[in-house]
């Protein structure tokens, strides 16, 4: 059952920013809470990799600093989520104990000298991590300060994986839990291939760099067991805090779509969802790839508001090159994650370092104090946002769901073994959802097992990995009228990465009325094409040799390859099912393709598209069932009208919208609507001369 959202102790949307006391002197921190009131700041991320600052030496503690400034932003009326400070060692504990170090794939043990230096497996690691939770939640489970726990910190970031004897130990350890006898997992993973069996589970190790390809069943399961291994982490934090503070929420930050960790088992353990995003100011459309990351925050907890707990105010340090963000960037940025579901906006970091790693990352005061142009524009933004109290707690309306399964996405990204390495989960993802985003349309994010009934269509952008229950619910929805798109290089292998019988798309033969008789991966530097209705579009990527399943499971084909070898043959099919229909589309279609074809099936569900592609156009709804805010947000520099409804009220400026809308460069309007009327769905944007 999922928890309750929890209370934070806030008046209106949380705004604030990681805040590291402990690297400045003590003189400073009045005026830092002097400043945080001037900008408006109510909640702060402390103590997050504080630990060498609270135990100097094994047992001595030093925890008055924090005492003290957990006073003072009390005192400021300023709320803390708190780290547990478990995200990185200190020194004293590696020295002592230099097996608790990670090491990579090539068996190279890491040295300390940045954050999160641990394997996630080392029972020292995990011993004194679940000695400092404790002693965290017993000193400041009470503090009047106190919001949230903030637990340990992004995990999988800097060690998704460990690959040492003890990880290798506990893997062994993982297998014989899952499989019981070596036989059972010598067939799952296939091991008469290459005459890689084993006769007893002290043999295997964890999967290091070989002198060729490794068995991929092996790598999956090692994925598998690394999230586990995380997760075990999380447990041990989480089931001292709920036993010491149970009052008080807990959560992890993640850090959006991200491969490492499977996040729908994460977040079914925080009471609520926290992200860390950062999109890149150098792409003109990074807004798209931070919508599908948003969606996905608030979906992991069937819908609930999210928190985004970390966000650039300009630059960042770790990328090759670092641009700021454009005067206004920050602004629209901000709003987008509020749009799609988060009750506020945090940033890393409140004052900008002069010293470490991130010296160069933005802050909201950034080196020139209060003179700062991140400062005015902060202070800009917590005064817009406190005009959005009435959002807060609401959620997002959205018409389609987009499956994403880690299984399937660690699957179908083993090295050397699959038909092409061009084939990104990753970037099929993307790809799928930015044609739902140029189309208008929200989605909500969906395990693969759904459930799928409060949607009017499905898309499943890769499910190589497939089991018969997810077919068997994808069916379900169809049947009672759903609609669903499933894309290429579906249905292939099992959960223990053996292809299905009969080949792709295995269990979902029956449902999708084809059969795959070859994957057709195109060469680099080559472009095939599909035609699809009155129009050709290219195909760079990747095609299939499929063919429509004769009698009652035949589908209809909707478009074929028009171009190569596969002239002629079958690209894309529907097939009816019960009372809906499910098309299966086996190229990767460039950009205008997928647009195309979702156009139709939208159209076929039911629902509204946008008649012009305008990419920077964005429009998110939330509602509280009385009245709908709908966000609309221009992304790019030049300005954008639209036609609203009349009678709109605009939060921001509290003036009530005509029938035309105009958003300058950057800009956004937050419009109140009651619900019973339809929300603005803005078919017709066009640019202002």
């Amino acid at each position: 059952m999922t928890r309750p959202l929890p209370e934070l102790g806030l008046e209106g949307l949380a705004f604030g920013a990681v805040y590291h006391p402990d690297q400045w002197a003590e003189d400073v921190w009045p005026e830092d809470i002097r400043l945080m009131q001037e900008a408006g700041v109510n909640l702060v991320s402390l103590a997050i990799f504080s630990w060498s600052q609270l135990e100097m030496a094994p047992g001595k503690y030093d925890f008055g600093w924090l005492d003290r400034i957990m006073d003072l932003l009390h005192e400021g009326g300023i709320r803390v989520n708190l780290g547990t400070a478990t995200a990185t060692p200190p020194i004293w504990m590696v020295r002592a104990h230099p097996e608790m170090l990670p090491t990579n794939a090539s068996g190279q043990r890491l040295e300390f000298g940045a954050r999160q230096t641990y394997c996630p497996s080392s029972p020292v690691w995990r011993e004194n991590v679940a000695r400092l939770s404790r002693t965290m939640a017993e000193r400041y489970g009470s503090h009047p300060a106190l919001a949230m726990w903030h637990v340990s910190h992004e995990y999988g970031d800097h060690v998704g994986s460990c690959w040492c004897p003890v990880s290798s130990a506990h893997f062994r350890g993982w297998l014989e839990a899952r499989y019981g006898t070596i036989a059972e997992l010598n067939r799952a993973w296939g091991t008469t291939s290459w005459g890689l069996s084993h006769s007893e589970f002290d043999q295997i190790e964890a999967p290091r760099t070989a002198v060729g390809p490794i068995n991929p069943a092996q790598l999956l399961d090692f994925q598998r067991f690394s999230s586990d291994a995380l997760f075990e982490l999380f447990e041990i934090e989480t089931e001292i805090l709920r036993a010491v503070t149970p009052a008080v929420a807990l959560s992890t930050n993640f850090i959006s779509l991200r491969r490492d960790a499977d996040y729908w088992k994460f977040a079914a353990e925080v009471d609520m969802v926290t992200d860390n995003a950062y999109p890149d100011p150098s792409d003109p459309l990074t807004h798209v790839p931070a919508a599908l990351n948003y969606d996905l925050m608030r979906s992991l907890r069937g819908g609930q508001p999210w928190l985004l707990l970390e966000h650039s105010t300009s630059a960042v340090s770790w990328r090759d090159v670092n641009p700021p963000k454009s005067p206004g960037h920050t602004r629209v940025t901000a709003l987008q994650a509020v749009a799609h579901g988060s009750d506020g906006v945090l940033f890393n970091q409140w004052r900008q370092p002069v010293f470490g790693v991130e010296k160069y990352h933005s802050a909201i005061l950034g080196h020139r104090g209060e003179n700062s142009r991140s400062f005015r524009e902060s202070v800009e933004l917590a005064a817009e946002l406190q005009k959005l109290d009435a959002v807060r707690g609401t959620r997002v309306r959205a018409s389609v769901g987009l499956v994403v399964d880690w299984d399937a996405w660690w699957a179908s990204s083993a090295p050397e073994a699959l038909p092409s390495q061009r084939m990104s989960w990753l970037e099929q993802t993307r790809a799928w959802h930015a044609g739902l985003f140029a189309l208008g349309h929200n989605v909500d994010v969906l395990p693969a097992e759904g459930p799928f009934e409060d949607y009017d269509l499905v898309v499943v952008p890769n499910l190589y990995l497939a089991t018969d229950a997810q077919a068997q619910a994808l069916e379900a929805y169809v049947a009672v009228g759903g609609r669903l798109v499933v894309g290429p290089f579906s249905g292939v292998v099992d959960e223990t990465e053996t292809i299905h019988p009969g080949g792709a798309p295995g269990p979902l033969r029956a449902l999708l009325g084809v059969e795959v008789d070859e994957t057709w991966p195109i060469d680099d530097g080559r472009t095939e094409t599909v035609q699809l209705a009155d129009a050709e579009y290219q195909n760079a990527i990747w095609s299939e040799w499929i063919e429509v399943t004769a009698g009652e499971f035949a589908a209809d084909v909707i478009a074929e390859y028009s171009s190569g070898e596969l002239a002629g043959k079958p690209a894309v099919t529907r097939r009816a099912h019960g009372d809906g229909f499910a098309w299966y589309v086996s190229a990767v279609l460039e950009p205008a393709g997928t647009r195309a074809l979702l156009r139709d099936v939208l159209t076929a569900a039911g629902l509204p598209t946008r008649d012009n592609h305008e990419p920077n156009l964005e429009t998110v709804t939330r509602t509280d069932g009385a009245t709908d805010f709908t966000f609309v947000l221009n992304h790019g520099k030049e300005a954008i009208t639209v036609t609203v409804p009349v009678g709109a009220t605009d939060l921001l400026t509290g003036a009530t919208v005509t029938d035309t809308l105009t958003l300058a460069r950057f800009g956004a309007a937050v419009l109140a609507t009651p619900s019973e009327t339809a929300a603005p769905f803005f078919t017709t944007p066009t640019h202002r001369k």
